[in-house]
């Protein structure tokens, strides 16, 4: 299940955090590597701070956005390292790990980390289903970036080799990430044709609404539901009598 688990690393913008990203995934069996806009990839310090993962840079996929290396991931987990305004779910570091680990029985699952200097944005931890904080010293909380890829990589193979219970929701075929940001956007545009969004008020709406959806981890039929609801609530489908 390990093979299912994706690295995803958002405009990273020092080279040399690429290569101990890799080192670190290789220390602990993981192998699917995705970079989001790299600032400077390929490069020769990406290379030797890898010691030895050349072939995890070598295999590494680079996506035009975030979206895009979400592609069909069942669960999205985003790493932060300070509170947030908004009310998104967080759970500890092992937490997580028993969260991806036991969705990457079924398929693709995603963990992924920010910017070196500002994390992820509102808008890129709105794909996410969870939230991880890893917990440091209050008085001294930054986290290099490897180090963080690193602690998550040894929770994650730990909870490889500890789990064995079986989560109803791994049994469930879940909508993926791609489906859920459709839904999304198709989700705004049905509230602004039918003229319930208040323009002043709509972001915070929709960022209630997706936290609600993510919760309710919607399968893939319930969300094509969802989708058919809103398309007559649009007039683009006739609803029966």
């Amino acid at each position: 299940m390990l093979k299912n688990i994706r690295v995803v690393l958002v405009d990273t913008s020092h080279p040399g955090n690429i290569g101990a990203t890799a080192r670190a995934m290789k220390n602990m069996s993981l192998r699917q590597l995705h970079l989001v806009t790299p600032q400077h990839y390929p490069h020769q310090e990406a290379t030797s701070r890898a010691s030895g993962a050349d072939d995890l840079l070598n295999d590494a996929r680079v996506a035009e956005s975030l979206d895009e290396a979400l592609t069909d991931c069942r669960l999205v987990v985003g790493t932060s390292a300070r509170t947030r305004s908004v009310d998104w779910p967080v759970v500890s570091p092992r937490e997580a790990a028993a969260k991806l680990v036991q969705e990457a029985k079924q398929g693709d699952v995603a963990l992924v980390f920010g910017r070196e200097r500002s994390g992820l944005t509102n808008d890129e931890l709105d794909r996410c289903t969870f939230l991880v904080h890893i917990p440091t010293n209050e008085e001294y909380s930054s986290l290099n970036l490897g180090a963080a890829v690193q602690i998550l990589a040894y929770e994650i193979y730990l909870a490889h080799h500890q789990t064995h219970a079986d989560d109803v929701d791994s049994k469930r075929d879940l909508a993926t990430a791609d489906m859920l940001q459709g839904f999304h956007e198709h989700l705004a545009q049905a509230l602004d044709d039918i003229g319930f969004t208040d323009p002043r008020q709509s972001q915070k709406l929709l960022r209630r609404l997706r936290s609600l959806f993510q919760r309710a981890r919607p399968d893939k039929d319930e969300i094509n539901i969802m989708r058919g609801i809103l398309s007559a609530m649009q007039g683009r489908k006739s609803m029966r009598r």
